[in-house]
C-alpha cells in the first residue's frame, strides 16, 4: 500500500508536470517584450503567495489529517487556471493565471509531501522523494518535448495551441489523484475543535529545523525563477526551439540522476549531496554571466539538471528526517513557504541588476551567494549531526 501510494502520487506529478511545463518555458516567450523586471514581479508575487499557501495547509494537514482531500482540490484548481492563459493576451492575463496556477500548488504541495513521507517508510525517505523528483522532472522532460513537436506541427505555430494541449495531461493526473489511500486518523493530544485552528507560529519547529530553514532561506534569495535562464539564451541569440531543447536537456538529467541521488543520500547522508548540489548552483550561475556559445548553454543546462537532482528530493528528506513523524506536515510547510517566499525578492533583485547593469553582473551576484549559502549549510548540519 505504501509504495504504491509513492508511485501514484508520482504518476499524478509526471502528468501534471507534463502539462504545466508544455506551457512554462513559452511564458518568458511570451513575455519577452514586457521585460525582465515584468517577469521578475510577476513569478515572483505569485510564488511568494503560493508560498503561505503552503505553510497553512502543511499545519492544516498535520492536524486534520485530510491530505488527500487537499491535494486534489489543489491540483484542481491549477487545472482551471489554465484556462485563464489559454485566453489571455496580455502580461496582465498571464499574471492572472499564474496567481491562480500557484495557489493551487500552494495548497496541495506540503499535504503531497506529507503523503510521500509516511508511504516512503522511515529509512528510505531519500528513495521515495527521489523516485518523486525522477517522476516530476521526467513528465516536465516529456512536456517540453511535446510543445516543440506542436509548434513544429502545420498550422500549429501560435503557442495558444499549446496552451489548449496542455489540458490534457492535467487533467490525467488529477484524475489519478483519486487512488490514493489515506489512512485516516485523529491528531494525538488535539481535539475535533482544537484541531481546526492553525497556528502559523515559529516555535512549532525544533531548533535544528530552523537552523536548516534559515540556511535554505538564504539560497533562495538569489535562486531566481528559471525564466531568466531561459531569457538569456534566447536574448544571446538561441531559437525558441534551441531554447525549450536546453530545458528539456535539464529536465533529463535532473530526471535521470534524481533517484540515484536520493538512494546515496539514505546510504551515505545528506549534507555532502546537498552542499554540492547549492555550490553547483552557484558554479552554473556564474557560468550563465559569461557564456556565449551554444555548446556552453548546453553544458551548464546539464550542470543545472545536476544541481536539481542532488537537491530537490534530498533537502524534503531532510526536513522530514530532522522533524520528525509527529510534525512532518508542518515542517515540510514551512520548508515550502520559506524556499518559494523568497523567489519574489530573489527574481526582483535579479531582474533590477539585469536592467540596471546587465545580465553579466546579475548571474554572478548570485552565483558567489550561493556559494557562500552552501558553505554555511555545510557548517550547520555538522553543528546539528554533532548535537
Amino acid at each position: 500500500m505504501k509504495a504504491k501510494n509513492v508511485w501514484i502520487l508520482s504518476l499524478v506529478s509526471f502528468f501534471t508536470d507534463m502539462g504545466s511545463y508544455m506551457v512554462t518555458p513559452l511564458i518568458p516567450i511570451l513575455l519577452s517584450s514586457s521585460g525582465p523586471m515584468i517577469i521578475g514581479i510577476i513569478d515572483g508575487l505569485s510564488e511568494s503567495l503560493s508560498s503561505v499557501l503552503k505553510l497553512y495547509s502543511g499545519i492544516q494537514s498535520d492536524r486534520l489529517k485530510n491530505r488527500k482531500r487537499m491535494a486534489i482540490f489543489g491540483y484542481g484548481l491549477s487545472g482551471i487556471g489554465r484556462l485563464v492563459l489559454i485566453f489571455s493576451s496580455t502580461w496582465i492575463g498571464v499574471f492572472f493565471w499564474k496567481l491562480v496556477d500557484r495557489t493551487g500548488k500552494g495548497i496541495r504541495t506540503a499535504p503531497r509531501d506529507a503523503l510521500i513521507s509516511e508511504s516512503g517508510g522511515k529509512n528510505k525517505q531519500g528513495r521515495a522523494f527521489g523516485i518523486h523528483q525522477m517522476m516530476d522532472m521526467f513528465g516536465a522532460s516529456l512536456g517540453i518535448g511535446a510543445a516543440i513537436v506542436i509548434m513544429q506541427m502545420e498550422g500549429s505555430k501560435n503557442i495558444k495551441d499549446v496552451f489548449l494541449y496542455s489540458l490534457i495531461p492535467v487533467s490525467i493526473g488529477w484524475l489519478i489523484l483519486f487512488c490514493v489511500k489515506e489512512r485516516k486518523k485523529q491528531p494525538e493530544g488535539s481535539s475535533r475543535n482544537e484541531s481546526k485552528n492553525v497556528h502559523f507560529s515559529w516555535k512549532l519547529l525544533d531548533s535544528d529545523i530552523k537552523k536548516l530553514l534559515l540556511i535554505v532561506l538564504m539560497f533562495t534569495i538569489v535562486n531566481s525563477s528559471n525564466s531568466f535562464l531561459l531569457l538569456r539564451a534566447s536574448n544571446l541569440g538561441v531559437s525558441n526551439q534551441n531554447v525549450l531543447l536546453m530545458f528539456l536537456i535539464f529536465h533529463l538529467t535532473a530526471s535521470s540522476l534524481s533517484y540515484v541521488s536520493g538512494a546515496f543520500s539514505d546510504k551515505f547522508g545528506r549534507r555532502g549531496i546537498l552542499t554540492t548540489g547549492y555550490a553547483l548552483y552557484g558554479v552554473v550561475y556564474i557560468g550563465f554571466a559569461e557564456v556565449h556559445s551554444f555548446i556552453g548553454f548546453i553544458t551548464l543546462f546539464i550542470l543545472y539538471g545536476l544541481y536539481s537532482a542532488l537537491t530537490k528530493g534530498v533537502e524534503k528528506a531532510l526536513v522530514v528526517e530532522i522533524a520528525g513523524s509527529s510534525s512532518k506536515g508542518t515542517a515540510l510547510g514551512f520548508y515550502a513557504m520559506i524556499s518559494g517566499i523568497g523567489l519574489f525578492p530573489a527574481s526582483l533583485l535579479t531582474g533590477w541588476l539585469w536592467q540596471q547593469f546587465g545580465a553579466s553582473v546579475s548571474f554572478f551576484i548570485n552565483g558567489i551567494i550561493a556559494i557562500v549559502a552552501a558553505f554555511m549549510l555545510s557548517m550547520t548540519l555538522r553543528r546539528i549531526q554533532k548535537s
